[in-house]
């Protein structure tokens, strides 16, 4: 009890704020090391979270955003020490007819939207001003070496990137094919040209789905569903199309009559003399194959054969492959008489040398271009003796079903026998550029 009693006098000493009496502490025992358990995995701390580049910590709970890189455009704007030299090898009329139908084509077509050229949207008012720019200095007495400065000082120029973004644009050749034929069918002429089917029907998908725009089906329907239009195997082989009044007129050559298609227009030189013109009208929506790939992958030509002129030999030395070889490519054209032609996807008639068929997905249509690339020196027969480099201002004004994206160019070669032969022949890679004149205020880059 006095022990109880002396241990509560010395509390309430030392809670006064009064020193107790020293002593020497008696010595403790040293504990043992605290056990640390390990924590299970959802309770381990999470790791620092990242900072900003003010210091503020992100969440971890939010990730950090992904740089997406900016897609290639087609079109690649240069500066002026990129400007190639703009050196024409054709004659000034041809580009003046050319010109003239861009003109035409814009002056209907003055309430369309603008085009994208790198980071530029560029307006029709534009393209068609740029027409005329480059018209009048090149109408102008000024010497080469001015007329090129004046071109340099007036013009933005875009490079297009090609298929692979090197730059590389592929060149190749089309014609305006004339055959001998007739308005009613013959033994001598007994292929015949067809006018679109009634049936033929185009849906827009479009209007379906977002994600499919600028994507279309031509197809028939039958029994409530659309179906697939005839194949060029069913159309040629198998008479699908026969009996329905639906010939222009007939051709005595099945072959040319394959590549008066893959061409899309041509002139046919009737009994009489004259001359009926017939431009593409709609095809039967089936995909465009390549008869060379085919007999390549058949092994049954070389690397060496695959030219225009090789082919064309090939099908008429092997009349009896002909169903399978052209049947191959399942694409079938449809044709319609037009008063002129041939006439491209702008409207307008198409000028040899300087109409160019392009994607009008990628590249403006009407739009002013140049072009720099190989021709080949033929002789008689159409072989190529040899190439040389050449240059020249060309207008887009046309397409085709296998002419797609920044890397694929189809020149307008001309009409004839000449006209099939270069175009025959031109496989050439090479480069595209597109001009538009300068704005007062400068293009943002």
């Amino acid at each position: 009890m006095v022990h109880k009693f002396a241990l509560f006098v010395l509390m309430l000493y030392c809670l006064s704020g009064c020193a107790a009496p020293a002593r020497k502490p008696a010595p403790r025992p040293t504990p043992p090391p605290p056990v640390v358990k390990p924590l299970p995995p959802a309770q381990k701390p999470a790791p620092p979270s990242p900072l900003l580049p003010s210091g503020i910590p992100i969440s971890p709970e939010i990730p950090t955003p992904s740089v997406v890189p900016k897609p290639l455009s087609p079109l690649a704007r240069l500066t002026t020490d990129q400007f190639p030299l703009f050196t024409d090898d054709m004659d000034l009329e041809s580009l003046d007819a050319a010109v003239e139908k861009s003109l035409q084509y814009y002056q209907r077509t003055a309430g369309g939207g603008p085009s994208q050229m790198d980071d530029d949207r560029i307006t029709v008012r534009e393209l068609r001003e740029s027409l005329i720019a480059l018209r009048e200095i090149l109408r102008s007495s000024d010497t080469e070496a001015v007329r090129q400065d004046r071109i340099r000082e007036t013009f933005d120029v875009y490079q297009s990137t090609g298929s692979d973004g090197k730059n590389a644009v592929l060149f190749t050749g089309y014609f305006e094919p004339i055959m001998k034929g007739a308005l009613n069918k013959t033994e001598e002429y007994k292929y015949p040209v067809y006018k679109t089917p009634d049936d033929a029907i185009t849906v827009n998908l479009g209007k379906f789905r977002d994600r499919f725009k600028n994507e279309q089906l031509t197809g028939r329907v039958k029994n409530g569903e659309l179906l697939p239009y005839y194949s060029r195997s069913e159309i040629e082989d198998q008479a699908s199309l026969d009996g329905r009044n639906l010939e222009l007129a007939w051709v005595g050559d099945r072959i040319g009559l394959f590549f008066l298609h893959t061409q899309g227009s041509g002139k046919i030189e009737l009994t009489n003399g004259r001359l009926l013109q017939i431009g593409y009208a709609k095809s039967n929506g089936r995909p465009f194959r390549s008869v060379a790939r085919f007999l390549l992958d058949a092994g049954r030509i070389s690397q060496q054969e695959t030219s225009y002129q090789a082919i064309k030999r090939y099908l008429r030395e092997h009349p009896n492959e002909l169903s399978e070889i052209l049947g191959y490519n399942e694409s079938f054209v449809f044709f319609r008489v037009v008063e002129q032609g041939p006439v491209g996807s702008i409207g307008e008639v198409l000028t040899p040398g300087r109409s160019i068929a392009t994607d009008a997905a990628v590249f403006p249509r009407g739009s002013l271009a140049f072009m720099r690339a190989r021709k080949p020196v033929l002789d008689r027969e159409g072989n190529a003796l040899s190439w040389v480099p050449f240059s020249r201002f060309v207008i887009s004004q046309d397409a085709g079903g296998v002419i797609k994206g920044a890397g694929r160019v189809d020149l307008f070669c001309g009409s004839g026998g000449e006209a099939e032969m270069l175009a025959g022949s031109l496989k050439e890679r090479g480069e595209l550029f597109f001009l538009v004149k300068k704005r007062q205020d400068g293009r943002t880059d």
